[in-house]
């Protein structure tokens, strides 16, 4: 802000010669005393000459008079103007440096030693985690596999290690026993070890589709696929009062025995579901309905308390009385399988996912889909059978990394939190959006 302007000092009258009353002595210019005068009201007081002395204008005492004291109000603005000079320097010394260190942040800690280490240190491995490598994974995605399954401190850590070291393993399919906290060089070491490797076992991961788990258990057991595939066939067969197998795979780790078949590893798995669905109390004839739901939520939230809330946004917007939603879920999810795209790794779904007229589309169907879009884990059953209390009808996760999801109540609180998700997304573009 400009400094603000003070009035300049005062500047003495001039003294004007006056004529006697009555003298009619008219002038037509000033007279010498009124020249006088003038000079002497455009000096300032104390800076007499030799000519006003001369003059009769100044007295010697002028002469060494002091110069009149400096205006305050003038010197305290002139020092009100040095400090801001000042603090715009250090200001824009600041903002200088907070710019290069958001810029290069990871570059100045890497030069000056501040990087936290991307490894555990020795000594930190504990417990168990088992981890599965199928065919056609490479060096980077199993760094990711490692990472999820708290085996690395980053998920670069063991990808970083092999170009570091200049190592290229080959990579057997087949679930492997490791430890938590280990570092890279263990990881692969462990990997490695053929006493590590389980034979005759399969982990299922949660919200795996059928396909996919049949395709990891093939993998797994080294059996064809398509004899996994024709014993899935007909889901009667194990019971399931479904035309697909789709939601009764249940997730879990399985080890078989030596020569097991394609039915006997597929009836393992139906009966795994069956008894979860017992042990969370649902009834018999409600068994589809709640494998429904429950995939539904299996693939929409990550912890369990998200799930329970998942749970109770899919109750409220099936209510009939919700003027909100009209019954829709409207759920990415449940459009994404129905053209698809569930395994394409990304949360946002295309607009043919979102018109499709499937009978999975959410988006246009209204009421629960068809039938499952994934295999539930326990977890999500329970939580379909016990939904959270609230009133929410919509949610969205703003941070694909932390899984912090946001429930509301209306359209227009949805609509701030899917922009600060947008804007996360655009901060994070190799995130999956």
């Amino acid at each position: 802000m400009p400094a603000p302007r003070s009035d300049p000092a005062p500047i003495p009258a001039p003294r004007v010669a006056q004529t006697p009353v009555g003298a009619g002595v008219a002038s037509a210019g000033p007279s010498g005393a009124e020249r006088g005068a003038t000079r002497t009201a455009t000096r300032p007081a104390g800076t007499a000459t030799l000519e006003d002395l001369f003059t009769g204008e100044a007295t010697t005492e002028a002469l060494g008079a002091p110069p009149p004291k400096p205006n305050r109000r003038r010197r305290r603005i002139g020092a009100a103007i040095a400090i801001g000079l000042v603090l715009a320097i250090i200001g824009g010394i600041v903002a200088g440096g907070l710019y290069v260190w958001n810029t290069y942040e990871s570059q100045i800690r890497e030069v000056m030693g501040w990087e936290e280490p991307a490894d555990f240190e020795d000594g930190l491995a504990n417990g168990e985690a088992l981890v599965t490598i199928v065919s056609g994974d490479t060096g980077q995605s199993i760094s990711q596999t490692l990472f999820d399954a708290g085996v690395t401190k980053t998920s670069d850590a063991f990808y970083d290690y092999l170009i570091d070291n200049g190592r290229s393993p080959t990579f057997m399919p087949g679930v492997y026993r490791l430890q938590l906290q280990m570092t890279s060089e263990a990881a692969l070491a462990a990997i490695e070890n053929p006493e590590n490797k389980l034979e005759n076992s399969a982990l299922i991961p949660e919200g795996q589709t059928a396909e996919a788990t049949l395709e990891i258990v093939s993998e797994s057991l080294g059996m064809p696929l398509e004899e996994l595939q024709a014993a899935a066939a007909d889901p009667a067969a194990y019971g399931v009062p479904a035309q697909s197998l789709e939601g009764w795979l249940f997730p879990a780790m399985y080890t078989f025995d030596p020569g097991v078949t394609a039915t006997d590893v597929i009836q393992t798995m139906v009966n795994r579901t069956v008894q979860s669905l017992d042990a969370a109390g649902v009834p018999v004839d409600d068994r589809q309905r709640i494998l429904i739901i429950a995939s539904i939520i299996q693939r929409e939230a990550r912890y369990e308390a998200d799930m329970q809330k998942v749970s109770r946004v899919i109750q409220n917007r099936l209510d009939p009385g919700n003027q909100e939603t009209f019954g829709k879920l409207q759920m990415d999810s449940t459009a994404q399988y129905g053209v698809g795209e569930s395994r394409e790794g990304v949360v946002s779904s295309s607009e043919e996912a979102l018109t499709d007229p499937n009978p999975w589309n959410t988006y246009v169907q209204v009421g629960l889909p068809i039938g499952p879009i994934a295999n539930p884990g326990d977890v999500a059953i329970n939580a379909a059978m016990n939904p959270a209390d609230g009133p929410w009808l919509y949610f969205v996760t703003v941070n694909l990394n932390t899984g912090e999801t946001i429930f509301t109540e209306t359209y227009n609180e949805h609509l701030r939190y899917v922009e600060q998700w947008r804007e996360w997304c655009s901060q994070n573009p190799d995130a999956g959006c």
